[in-house]
């Protein structure tokens, strides 16, 4: 009986000691502060870690008044690896182990800054920023053997679905209105991710997506080879990335071609806001003319500078853009789908302050990236759709906009 009445009281306790798996409560930042990490509670109960096994992390900034029910998750960028060798030397940054994360500004940060002058459609909205330690755009399920002996965690589906999982705990769940957003390669995990996101709630909340800089294109490089193809090919098969592709795409395409935005956006059936440049310094830099392509290193300069081209290397250029412009066709006849393409030598515009909205900000349609979210957002404005002219045509684009590796 004495046995009993003890296992009844130990039920009881851990019944108001709330989950098992304990949460470190901070106070909100003020938005001037960094924002710290949260590491995701019971990640390894979950097997959703970090290549080097590490739990994933995220950042959060609570929203106030009419932005308490309003959520933006932002999946974060940084590349892929697809063998691994270059997997494993990832388990050595904040791109393979969250032993390397810090605090992170949020003031500055475009879309996710809480400056109403500079955000004015987000500002106090609930905003995450989620870190990328996976490297396959949150969609690989498997694990590998490194050179060392120990195992390379490929869990990027499990980390995305565990983050969402306790975000929705902690009020997503009764959000009002939400926005998945990503850059560059968590652009793509947007795409990937974007109708799953939107099941998560009622058909009375507000679900959309923003990729940012990460439509990227299934191009020739400048010796004619799919050599991006390839590199994609490396990370479907390593770390298993089947389960989030279309699968009316893969009954007729090899799964590789599947992972690019041209075939995602004909499955996607959440309203998506497509950013982008058509002259995009990551794609030129790795798609169109990587180190491979280019042995005597003609493309080096160009690469590193728009203005350094010659005349034949900016008609390339137009080509790429072209490509662009016309895998984007599907987005462009998709109603409630929004589009800002400008040809400015940058990537990633939404989560820099300089890019978003500033005085130097590109525009379009007289508008900054900016507005024309909020407007395609809110749905201020129907038809937001601005595809910009060749370069150099548009006397916004500063040489002060990022270009980040």
């Amino acid at each position: 009986m004495a046995v009993t009445a003890a296992a009844v009281l130990v039920l009881v306790l851990l019944s108001y000691a709330g989950p098992l798996c304990p949460r470190l409560v901070r106070a909100s930042p003020s938005p001037s502060e960094p924002v710290a990490l949260t590491l995701l509670a019971c990640a390894k109960e979950k097997g959703a870690v970090c290549l080097d096994g590490t739990p994933p992390g995220y950042h959060l900034q609570r929203g106030s008044g009419s932005g308490s029910r309003s959520w933006l998750i932002h999946l974060e960028g940084g590349g892929w690896c697809n063998t691994v060798e270059s997997c494993s030397d990832r388990r050595m940054s904040m791109l393979g182990s969250s032993n390397f994360m810090k605090p992170i500004e949020f003031a500055g940060n475009g879309i996710l800054d809480s400056d109403p002058q500079l955000n004015p459609d987000f500002y106090n909205w609930n905003r995450v920023r989620v870190r990328y330690c996976d490297g396959a755009s949150f969609s690989g399920d498997a694990e590998a053997r490194a050179q060392d002996g120990s195992i390379l965690h490929f869990r990027g589906l499990r980390i995305y679905e565990a983050v969402i999982d306790e975000l929705m705990e902690k009020g997503l769940s009764s959000a009002t209105q939400a926005l998945l957003v990503g850059c560059s390669a968590g652009g793509l995990a947007t795409l990937l991710h974007c109708d799953d996101f939107t099941a998560r709630f009622s058909q009375e909340a507000s679900v959309k997506c923003l990729a940012d800089a990460g439509f990227f294109l299934d191009a020739r490089d400048i010796s004619g080879e799919r050599s991006f193809r390839s590199a994609f090919d490396g990370v479907v098969q390593l770390q298993n990335v089947r389960k989030v592709l279309p699968k009316n795409c893969l009954a007729n395409k090899d799964p590789s071609e599947c992972f690019f935005p041209a075939e995602l956006t004909k499955s996607i059936h959440t309203p998506v806001f497509i950013l982008n440049s058509a002259y995009d310094s990551s794609q030129i830099r790795y798609i169109l003319a990587p180190d491979s392509s280019d042995p005597d290193k003609l493309w080096l300069s160009c690469k590193d500078n728009i203005k350094n081209c010659n005349s034949i290397q900016t008609q390339v250029l137009h080509g790429f853009r072209n490509a662009m412009v016309n895998d984007m066709k599907v987005a462009q006849l998709k109603e409630d789908w929004g589009m800002f393409i400008d040809s400015c030598f940058t990537h990633c515009q939404a989560h820099y302050g300089i890019s978003w909205n500033s005085p130097i900000s590109p525009r379009l349609g007289n508008k900054t990236i900016a507005e024309a979210v909020g407007d395609w957002y809110t749905g201020r404005r129907q038809g937001v759709k601005y595809n910009d002219c060749k370069y150099p045509c548009n006397p916004t684009c500063s040489s002060l906009l990022p270009t980040p590796p």
